[in-house]
């Protein structure tokens, strides 16, 4: 049966990198149904760089530096974009974060469409009046996809297409030759500290893949902590890395990460960027469930100890958990080895690599 398209709908949801790509997935399903519907996306700012130009999508910033007097501003900017419609035909809240919630009060909509009971939190259910099903047990892209099936539609396809420019493209391909030697990207922390590896381990996996004949590249944002993680990587290691860390902009990265054939991450935006991009990921897991936030297309080559991390910490194998359960403690991420992220490094040599290539690293561990 053909469903009804609505005029409008207006997506909400502010942060962060990895899951405002998750909402990209969304966009695409909604756009490939109704090719006319008018979608405004409320954003977070440093999202909103890194997306900038999808088609068909009008952003709208809001910074919660803002507050309240931010809210306002932004319900009285909607109601001019509106015009004559007044309200929005439909509201997807896409986070449950207090600020977010409130922020949702202010935009105009008929029907407000949120997360189901068991995902809600800070009075979620207080500013929507529908919810997506009670799904436990999926990523978090399939939680974020089934937004559209209360409007009677099904996510059954997953696509990205970032907005890439070309001058994006050409800087990565600036950053190192086209010499046939494939590339390691390592962006070393996730804005959650207790998810992070140790920089010595990072540096012990890039040195492996250096003497296997892989470039090693660093790469990361401008923050304290990432330059001097980065540091320690690059001071530990006995063989040469390029350090691009703070030196892409957040179009760039996209770029980047495409040009690589593998990137070593904890759980972070990069790991799903890199994804969309059809890169694969070696993540690094202890503190979170891959199966519910890992690399959505491929997690062959994840290094898990996350079931390891529920008995140690919580008293109870993985399965015994709640969905989406992080256990961020300190020294979790210790778990993971040096040998985890070695086997997993051999397991995407093995599946990608020639097959001389892939005997001769074998042969030489």
């Amino acid at each position: 049966m053909k469903v009804a398209a609505p005029a409008s709908i207006c997506l909400l949801r502010l942060s962060a990198l990895g899951d405002v790509t998750h909402v990209v997935a969304l966009v695409r399903t909604l756009q490939a149904a109704w090719p006319q519907v008018r979608l405004t996306w409320i954003i977070g700012k440093g999202e909103h760089r890194l997306l900038a130009g999808l088609p068909g999508v009008d952003f709208v910033e809001y910074d919660k530096k803002t507050g309240l007097a931010g809210m306002r501003a932004l319900h009285r900017e909607l109601r001019q974009r509106l015009g004559a419609q007044r309200r929005f035909d439909v509201l997807l809240q896409m986070q449950v974060a207090a600020r977010a919630n409130l922020l949702s009060a202010f935009i105009p909509a008929k029907r407000r469409i949120g997360y189901d009971r068991s995902r809600s939190k800070d009075l979620h259910g207080l500013f929507v009046n529908e919810r997506i099903p009670d799904r436990p047990g999926i990523h978090v892209l399939d939680a974020i996809g089934s937004f559209c099936e209360p409007l009677g539609l099904h996510q059954d396809r997953v696509r990205w297409d970032l907005p890439v420019p070309d001058e994006a493209r050409q800087w990565a391909r600036e950053q190192w030759p086209q010499d046939g030697k494939p590339t390691m990207l390592v962006s070393p922390c996730s804005s959650h500290a207790l998810r992070n590896w140790r920089p010595e381990r990072h540096a012990a996996l890039a040195d492996h893949a250096v003497a296997r004949g892989w470039r090693v590249v660093l790469c990361g944002g401008r923050s304290e902590l990432e330059r001097q993680t980065s540091d320690a990587i690059l001071a530990a290691m006995q063989q040469p890395a390029l350090d691009l860390v703070g030196k892409d902009t957040l179009k760039q990265l996209p770029a980047l990460l495409e040009r690589g054939q593998l990137l070593v991450t904890p759980d972070s935006g990069p790991m799903h960027i890199a994804n969309a991009m059809g890169t694969k990921v070696l993540g690094l897991h202890a503190a979170s469930n891959p199966a519910r936030s890992g690399p959505y297309s491929d997690r062959s080559y994840c290094a898990d100890r996350y079931d390891d991390a529920a008995r140690k910490y919580l008293g109870k194998p993985a399965a015994e958990l709640r969905w989406g359960t992080k256990i961020e403690h300190d020294g979790v991420m210790d778990l993971v080895t040096v040998d985890d992220a070695i086997a997993a490094f051999e397991r995407y040599c093995a599946d990608h690599l020639p097959p001389h290539a892939a005997n001769a690293s074998t042969e030489t561990s």
